[in-house]
């Protein structure tokens, strides 16, 4: 008989990891983590402890098992998309152009006849968008760290994300297939941020895996579902509906599309629901396959039609008793933020006009227009954190769907840029851009939208000059000379003097004037600089006041960083 893994030997007894870690310490056998191996011993006098012990009751109340929901994040072009594709087995069009996942979406897999539900993120951002409206919608991270680069900034960053929102992290290495992975490492730079892998004595799932080859994907959800057990996560399928906005979107013939995760309860054609300012009656409900569905239960991602809007992803939603009453509810809503904006509003007087104008604070109008409220709220997230103290980005409007000539004339009036995301523009729209030379800009990939806007706040900024003196001349002797005016027989005393450079004239401590250095002679050939410890002649236009034994300094402007 060999080793036997703790929760291998759970699943053989039928019993809950969790109990049996707590059954191996109550029998003075060493602490063991989920992963950790147990020897043929230990296994018969667990099997044999366990049949004298008393069957677990079922569980009591109204509360269900429920699936684990699943998202994955980690470092741009560390393989999150292929990853889950390849889980998928779907290998569809990739939803990743340069290395960002560029929707919002949700996926299920069923493993070991159990479901595993998969939610799609734009990034950590997004991730964070959602819990800062009102829920966590994830239990499970996984973290994709590529075996060949290790852990990057947006590796850290996902970790402080996943941190934040309290959600369990399981470590997915991916790319072991490549000459120059090196697991090892990833494993002891994990260490360091307190993810020590269990095979290392640590608390932290680590699966090696490769989405080109498949090596590893069955275990990686395996362990998934192993964390998920040590979670219980727990679900009324009885009581009241919840629901949780994972996605919105705005479409021309169906209109308003909100992806609802289910939380609590059942959610049922024909059902009043409320959630933020956003209402209606569900009139169809369509699947990750595409399918419809007449109810959705525990943990199940369905797409909703019939609601009045798309609303923020995080946002909870509720069963309202009527249409009526889920209307005044969202009206509600609705008239709370716009007083909550009234409040915002910055007074506009003279003395914020003038401080205003004192600082020189530029301003980047924008409207964005995306194809998901997800991708909206992501991309305003990120502009918004690139203000700087120069250049401040103005977000004017933001919307779901392609460009319209309200856009163009809102960016005309605003003396703004449109930035679509994902979205196309109509030709009516696009000539009027014309006619109204309004910037419009199309992008597939944020990175390219963040590079270009640092572009423009550079541009918007007029460059800082210092001066720097770059060389000292004492005058020796002065000449007169018709048509030109006075030359100063110079000695270069420190750096150089050269043509068309400033000069400032000092007698003492006093600075007499200033002026270009028009003419520049070394024994009456014209040169264009001069170095220390030579002679020169020296013509400054528009001074002629010079005199021996003056100090010439000589400077340029020079960018300041």
């Amino acid at each position: 008989m060999e080793k036997m893994r703790v929760y291998q030997l759970a699943r053989k007894l039928k019993m809950p990891t969790k109990d049996l870690l707590s059954l191996i310490s109550e029998m003075g056998i060493e602490a063991k983590a989920s992963l950790g191996s147990l020897s043929p011993q230990e296994v018969r006098k667990i099997e044999k402890k366990t049949t004298t012990r008393r069957k677990p009751t079922p569980r009591e109340g109204k509360e269900a098992i429920r699936d684990p929901v699943v998202t994955f994040l980690g470092h741009v072009d560390h393989g999150k998309t292929s990853l889950l594709d390849a889980i998928r087995k779907t290998h569809v069009a990739k939803r990743e152009v340069g290395g960002i996942t560029q929707s919002i979406g949700a996926s299920e897999v069923i493993f070991q006849n159990k479901r595993i539900v998969f939610i799609d993120t734009p990034g950590h951002e997004a991730f964070t968008a959602m819990r800062a409206h009102g829920a966590r919608v994830t239990d499970i991270v996984v973290l994709v760290v590529a075996a060949d680069d290790g852990v990057m900034p947006q590796t850290i960053e996902a970790i402080d994300h996943a941190r934040a929102a309290k959600v369990p992290i399981v470590v997915a290495i991916n790319k072991i297939d490549l000459g120059s992975a090196d697991s090892d490492r990833v494993k002891r730079q994990l260490g360091r941020f307190d993810l020590s892998c269990e095979e290392w004595g640590g608390e932290t799932i680590c699966v090696e895996v490769s989405a080109l080859t498949g090596e590893g994907l069955d275990h990686l959800l395996e362990m998934i579902l192993l964390e998920a057990e040590m979670l219980e996560l727990l679900g009324n399928p009885k009581g009241d509906f919840q629901g949780v906005l994972i996605e919105g979107e705005m479409d021309k013939q169906k209109g308003a599309g909100s992806t609802l995760l289910v939380r609590e309860g059942i959610l049922r054609i024909g059902d009043i629901l409320i959630g933020d300012h956003v209402y209606g009656k569900v009139k169809a409900m369509i699947n990750w396959k595409g399918g419809r569905l007449k109810e959705a239960g525990l943990s199940t991602p369905v797409k909703v039609l019939g609601l009045s809007d798309v609303g923020h992803p995080g946002g909870i939603f509720k069963k309202a008793r009527d249409e009526k009453e889920a209307r005044r509810l969202a009206e509600q809503v609705l008239e709370e933020e716009r007083k909550k904006n009234l409040w915002k509003r910055k007074e506009v007087t003279l003395e914020t006009l003038y401080q205003e104008k004192k600082e020189e604070k530029k301003t980047l109008n924008l409207i964005i227009k995306t194809d998901t409220q997800g991708s909206l709220q992501a991309l305003g997230d990120v502009l918004k954190n690139l203000e700087n103290e120069n250049v401040r980005i103005n977000i004017t409007h933001g919307g779901i769907g392609e460009i319209n000539k309200s856009d163009v004339l809102l960016a005309s009036a605003s003396k703004g840029i449109v930035i679509s995301f994902n979205v196309g523009i109509s030709g009516e729209s696009r000539n009027l851009a014309k006619e109204e030379n309004v910037e419009v800009r199309q992008y597939e990939v944020i990175y390219e939208i963040i590079d270009d806007i640092k572009k423009a706040q550079e541009a918007l900024v007029e460059p800082k000059y210092e001066e720097v003196i770059i060389g000292k001349a004492e005058v020796r002797d002065t000449f007169r000379i018709t048509r030109v005016g006075v030359i100063a027989g110079s000695y270069v005393t420190e750096g150089k003097v050269v043509r068309g450079s400033k000069a400032r004239v000092f007698r003492g401590s006093e600075m007499l004037g200033e002026g270009t250095i028009s003419s520049l002679k070394r024994f009456e050939r014209d040169v264009s600089e001069v170095s220390v410890g030579l002679e020169c002649g020296v013509n400054i236009e528009g001074f002629n006041e010079v005199e021996k034994g003056d100090i010439i300094h000589i400077y340029e402007k020079r960018k300041a960083d």
